[in-house]
């Protein structure tokens, strides 16, 4: 086993992460000096702890803890370890990685997934430790360390941890600016213009003293779900060049068959729906018609965090021609 000189880094999608986030934390930080100056001195004190409590991502407890009470992650039986280290102590003797730098932990979920998460947590359900082949399972493991290895784990937790009192803020103000339309509906026409000018000359005065900022926080979700494709995909190139091309095309084959049943099973379910609506004169109570799937709409899929498989499984040719 050769130990890698990095165990982690951070690659272009974990640095063009966190430059995402620099709108998002530009914004926490002036909720926090608004409180703060609100709060006086036990206001600063709290805000250089929020400032300095990043680091806890590395902090074992605190991940334990976010692991168990957040991911609802659990630590392995005795007989899922027996399974399961064999696997992952080759997956990381190929990556070149200590043993101890990250834990496995369970999920007991029905579905096929993994995760990884802040700065030591590789995560996998039970269905797909109970029902996949060591190969396939290796190739699941070693895309989870691909997420590690580049910094996707520790940049997004980090980003969404400093983005949070912005975000948080953010809510506030749509709740009370959505019941403010809603009050304005009720009453006359001449308050409800009165109540836009206070929020126009609100947002107005918003923009220009914060240097458009708000406005970048729109695209920031997209370009946030761009980038996280984007390491989607290198994670994938990590598990392959470790040499789980062919298994790994394996998992994403049945992850889109999965994808697909459950597509039909919506669409059959919105047949009967439109048979129990109708009786048998209803567009779709024909015998074996089914309703067109639903298009996803382009915004939705550039807000998908996900590649779609056949852009997954794209990128993974050059190695699958390696291993014909």
């Amino acid at each position: 086993m050769h130990i890698a000189d990095h165990q982690r880094g951070a690659d272009a999608a974990a640095v063009g992460n966190l430059l995402l986030h620099l709108p998002n934390l530009l914004c926490s930080l002036l909720v926090m000096v608004l409180l703060s100056a609100f709060f006086g001195g036990i206001g600063l004190i709290l805000v250089l702890i929020w400032l300095v409590s990043g680091v806890l991502i590395f902090h074992r407890p605190t991940e334990s803890a976010l692991a168990r009470h957040v991911l609802r992650l659990r630590y392995p039986t005795p007989d899922e370890r027996a399974r399961l280290e064999p696997v992952w102590r080759e997956v990381i003797a190929r990556a070149g990685v200590e043993d101890r730098t990250y834990e496995l932990w369970i999920e007991d979920s029905t579905s096929l997934n993994a995760v990884g998460a802040a700065g030591h947590i590789v995560g996998v359900t039970r269905f797909a430790l109970d029902n996949l082949p060591n190969g396939e399972l290796a190739a699941v493991l070693a895309h989870e360390l691909g997420h590690h290895v580049g910094g996707h784990t520790w940049s997004s937790l980090l980003g969404y941890w400093y983005a949070l009192p912005g975000r948080l803020v953010w809510r506030a103000l749509r709740g009370v600016a959505s019941g403010v339309f809603r009050a304005s509906r009720a009453c006359s026409c001449f308050l409800g213009g009165i109540l836009a000018l206070v929020f126009g000359g609100f947002a107005i005065a918003t923009l220009s003293s914060l240097y458009g900022i708000p406005l970048l926080l729109l695209a920031v979700p997209y370009a946030l779900a761009a980038v996280n494709r984007r390491a989607e995909i290198r994670a994938d190139q990590h598990a392959a060049a470790l040499g789980f091309a062919p298994m790994l095309a394996a998992v994403l084959s049945k992850l889109h068959y999965a994808q697909e049943q459950q597509k039909a099973a919506a669409a059959q379910a919105a047949q009967y729906a439109q048979y129990a609506q109708y009786g048998p004169y209803g567009p779709y109570a024909q015998q074996g018609a089914v309703p067109p799937p639903k298009e996803e709409g382009r915004l939705s899929k550039l807000l998908s965090s996900h590649p779609d498989y056949h852009t997954r499984l794209h990128h993974l040719q050059p190695y699958l021609q390696q291993h014909p």
